[in-house]
């Protein structure tokens, strides 16, 4: 029996399909709201993009045989080795990974995309992955771009906040989810466009979001998360066991592997079922931020002249930990020149605000709220 989970987003769709119920309830589980992810017939799902994910050991042999008996080249991919043989003449991609063990065969003329592995959890993921990937390309080549921005929206308006690793998007946008009840759009980067009226449409890029054992406990959700943990569920499977170990242990201090912040990784779902947050699916951009965080600050508006600058937007070089190896995008990774140019004309319309934040999770959020209301 075949299963099928359909992901329709704005004007773009495709189905992940699998022999496992396990695998298309993994990817409608992951994208949820945000891309409309639902149940679907396999009949229905034919003439779509797809993605077919199956846990077959033995189509995982003849696919790596066959890549490492034919010229191939190694890269990688997902933080993982990936051997990749192209066959020009029939226009099909093949690639392995050892560890986990996974098997690709991708024919992007097609817009078709089959998965093998040997266990379930693996191969859920990477359909997932996959699917958000094959989106990706789909959204991109229909003239939307990618931002690097965490969102959260109210009545259609969508607050917008930028940085770098460390400067405050997720504390931003959890703040003004936790405290005043905006939903949360994005955690790490949005797919935008430019509309007929000349705004700027917000969509949400799915992801687990990534969250500080510190900003964890200052939201107050860090006992909500241990009781669940307690209680016997579980967090995305990608987040470090020693995260896992100090929320079973009750230590809130961050954790740190050398210069990185070990964080929880938090399903889309677990958002509303745990911590009464909101998911949004799209808005229009109406504020800009741009936070940093200072212990101790009492949060304010600075006048750094700070704006939107090229490197707000994703592209082929940023999203190195996923390059196009399957043919999925068509484009560059974070979208047109033409696309992003135009999104940056209008973005640079709105009001935007450079802001100081502190510690205070509460006190941030009163804030941002004053400047939202802009």
């Amino acid at each position: 029996m075949t299963y099928a989970t359909r992901l329709d987003v704005a004007d773009a769709s495709l189905a992940v399909t699998s022999y496992n119920a396990d695998v298309t309830d993994w990817s409608r589980r992951y994208f949820g709201p945000w891309w409309n992810a639902a149940e679907a017939s396999p009949e229905s799902v034919c003439a779509s993009p797809v993605v077919a994910a199956n846990v077959d050991f033995h189509q995982y042999e003849r696919l790596h045989l066959g890549v490492i008996g034919s010229p191939h080249a190694s890269t990688t991919y997902a933080r993982t080795q990936l051997l990749v043989a192209r066959d020009e003449t029939e226009g099909v991609i093949t690639a392995v990974s050892k560890w986990p063990m996974l098997a690709y065969q991708s024919e992007p003329a097609t817009g078709r995309l089959t998965l093998y592995g040997w266990d379930t959890e693996p191969v859920a993921t990477a359909a997932a992955r996959l699917a958000r990937e094959m989106m990706r390309g789909l959204l991109l080549r229909s003239g939307w771009s990618v931002l690097h921005a965490s969102a959260v929206s109210l009545g259609g308006r969508v607050i917008l906040t930028f940085g770098s690793k460390g400067a405050g998007k997720s504390t931003t946008a959890l703040a003004l989810a936790a405290r005043h009840g905006w939903e949360l759009l994005a955690n790490d980067r949005v797919f935008v466009r430019v509309n007929a009226g000349g705004g700027v449409n917000v969509l949400p890029c799915p992801a687990a979001a990534a969250v500080g054992l510190g900003l964890l406990d200052a939201l107050g959700w860090y006992d909500l998360a241990r009781e669940r943990l307690e209680a016997g569920e579980s967090l995305h499977p990608t987040q470090d066991q020693r995260v896992t170990d100090a929320l079973m242990d009750g230590r809130r201090e961050p954790l740190w592997n050398g210069e990185r912040e070990l964080k929880a990784q938090i399903w889309p779902d677990q958002f509303p079922a745990w911590f009464n947050v909101g998911l949004s699916t799209g808005g229009q951009a109406a504020v800009l931020l741009f936070p940093r965080i200072e212990a101790g600050a009492t949060p304010a508006e600075e006048e750094d002249g700070r704006t939107l600058g090229e490197g707000d937007f994703m592209s082929g070089q940023t999203e190195d930990r996923y390059p196009d190896v399957f043919g999925l995008l068509g484009v560059d990774g974070g979208g047109t020149a033409d696309a992003r140019a135009a999104v940056a004309e209008h973005l640079a319309k709105l009001p935007r605000h450079s802001v100081v934040l502190g510690h205070d999770v509460n006190a941030n959020a009163d804030f941002l709220l004053k400047l939202a209301a802009v």
